[in-house]
């Protein structure tokens, strides 16, 4: 993969595996490909790990605030190290309604800058424009916070004006 995008520049896409709950709460498994999301908005949402403080507060802050996104023509991708089996129970756990793609080697977040030694993946978000590129991104230093849906819809809004 290739150097660590900046703002402006497209972004090289990737494949991982994941899964999301659809509305009979079944948790359809698939490959999930950057370059599918072409011409729409997408929110990557990294996190260091299934079912712990932070992260579910976040996830499930972003989960109910998907309509939001929706609006705005934008998908939420949650990406952590854990295996898509994890993501499942982490997923029925909160009834999260956004697809949980597994990044088991870090190689994506590696991509991304946001590995970091002890913790493995800083919480981070970036925001893909509809033409590929790199608009925004929020990168913590501890992770104890996240970027709140009011600030993603935000610059979601600046990308679509």
């Amino acid at each position: 993969m290739a150097a660590t995008p900046g703002l402006g520049r497209p972004v090289e896409s990737f494949a991982l595996p994941g899964g999301v709950l659809d509305g009979d709460d079944t948790f359809v498994r698939r490959e999930y490909r950057l370059d599918e999301r072409r011409g729409r908005p997408l929110v990557l949402a990294f996190y260091p790990g299934d079912d712990t403080s932070v992260c579910t507060k976040q996830l499930c802050a972003y989960s109910t605030g998907l309509e939001t996104f929706t609006d705005l023509g934008a998908e939420v991708w949650g990406i952590s190290p854990q295996d898509v089996d994890s993501h499942e129970a982490f997923a029925r756990k909160y009834g999260l309604r956004m697809p949980l793609l597994a990044d088991t080697d870090r190689a994506v977040a590696r991509t991304f800058g946001i590995t970091a030694p002890g913790i493995g993946v800083r919480r981070a978000v970036f925001l893909i424009a509809p033409d590929g590129t790199l608009h925004w991104k929020h990168v913590a230093l501890l992770g104890a916070t996240f970027q709140p849906v009011r600030t993603l819809a935000e610059e979601l809004t600046a990308l679509t004006s």
